[in-house]
């Protein structure tokens, strides 16, 4: 059984997209998770009926477990459509089970759609590119991925998702929704969204394509300052920023601003060890708050601060979650970078995934993360030190006051107000 640590959010392609950390997700009893070694998906009847004999050997708070099989015999032998398959069954339960919890970020994931969330992960998938997530209990745009379908529509973070082609968002869990949006390279799919501060909802019809992400990009801006891109943390993240630092330190750049904005996180370990590059290596970077109420803090494993000393501030916006927030969070707490554009997302928890033997998986959350100094960010989402508005809608192209400001702030020598 495989397991992965993951702060995100569903991804657009898969989420249309969204979600992630680097180490683990989780599991069951009622049912066999795994199988015998050697067992075939096709003697999972047999499973199923061993399971159902033995049931009564646990003991369940307040559950009559027969009622279960009661309720499945009554479905195999009466649903109107006709025969049921056990696959069927044995899938919606688990879904249902987790459903159950309330939580949008935990999810069971049938063997199709976990492999298609592992793909997104990868970094390459086909959808519109953008990230969703349930905000104030609705269906939001979390960020869309620069370049891609959603953006180039005109779809912003923060919009709120009505409807999906003729589906209404609301009777939607987010892995549903993300089954809806995402789709094969040249096919569309229609949303209609309300935008903050207008009355009327808006209609956008996008044409999915293949969505492939680089999550670390960089230019030398005018002065000498280093403009760093950090747009996911996926799995080749940390080895793009390394070999990215070293190019900008043998740059000998006067100031670094680190983008964040749109970022909706992802491994839970490479965002530890990005902030390592001003940290170093023996400071805390992030709590993880158990159901015990235990913290656990977490420290870097690299030995190199290579952008210490280095003036610096982070952009980040209502698009920045998670992993972004984790760093943005750790580099305000220590005092090395100046934040600067819009107060973050908010979300603050992990999940682990839990990696099944025939190919399904389970996303759960196993903790609420803090920042070095006990800060619980989770629906409230990280305050810039300075904040700054994004360009209004029909502003001049290539407006950008939050990288205006940063280039000023940088260029004065006027940081951590």
């Amino acid at each position: 059984m495989k397991f992965s640590r993951w702060t995100g959010l569903w991804l657009a392609a898969f989420l249309a997209t969204v979600g992630i950390s680097a180490g683990m997700f989780i599991g069951l009893s009622f049912v066999a998770l795994e199988l015998p070694e050697g067992t075939s998906r096709a003697a999972r009847p047999l499973l199923i009926s061993r399971v159902r004999d033995a049931d009564n050997t646990r003991e369940l708070e307040g559950v009559d477990f027969n009622e279960f099989w009661e309720v499945w015999d009554y479905v195999k032998d009466n649903y109107v459509a006709g025969d049921v398959s056990d696959e069927r069954l044995f899938y919606g339960a688990l879904q249902g089970m987790v459903g159950s919890l309330g939580d949008p970020y935990s999810v069971f994931l049938e063997p199709t759609t976990s492999a298609q969330f592992q793909q997104d992960l990868s970094g390459s998938f086909e959808g519109i590119g953008a990230e969703i997530g349930i905000r104030n209990d609705r269906l939001t745009i979390i960020a869309p991925l620069p370049g891609n379908p959603a953006e180039r529509a005109g779809l912003k973070a923060g919009d709120v998702v009505l409807q999906i082609n003729d589906y209404n968002a609301l009777e939607l869990a987010l892995d549903e929704a993300v089954g809806h949006i995402r789709g094969p390279k040249g096919t569309k799919v229609t949303l209609k969204i309300l935008r903050n501060g207008e009355k009327e909802p808006r209609t956008f019809t996008i044409t999915r394509d293949t969505i492939s992400i680089v999550s670390v990009s960089w230019q030398m801006l005018d002065d000498d300052i280093a403009h760093l891109q950090l747009k996911y943390f996926n799995e080749d993240t940390l080895g793009r920023f390394r070999q990215t630092a070293n190019q900008i330190v043998a740059a000998k750049p006067r100031g670094i601003i680190l983008d964040l904005r749109n970022n909706p996180g992802g491994f839970l370990t490479t965002a530890i060890e990005v902030v390592s590059f001003w940290t170093g290596p023996n400071r805390v970077v992030v709590g993880e708050q158990q159901r015990n109420a235990e913290t656990v803090g977490h420290k870097p494993e690299n030995q190199q601060a290579l952008f210490e000393g280095i003036p610096t501030v982070v952009l980040i916006n209502r698009g920045s979650a998670s992993g972004s927030e984790i760093v943005a969070g750790a580099l305000q707490d220590y005092e090395v970078a100046t934040l600067v554009g819009e107060t973050s997302f908010g979300k603050g928890s992990v999940q682990d995934l839990r990696q099944l033997e025939d190919g399904a998986s389970v996303k759960l959350t196993i903790a609420k993360w803090l920042t070095p100094k006990g800060r619980q960010i989770h629906g409230t989402g990280i305050a810039p030190d300075v904040e700054v508005k994004p360009a209004e809608n029909g502003s001049a192209e290539q407006l950008d006051p939050q990288l205006d400001k940063a280039v000023e702030l940088l260029r004065s020598g006027t940081l951590r107000p």
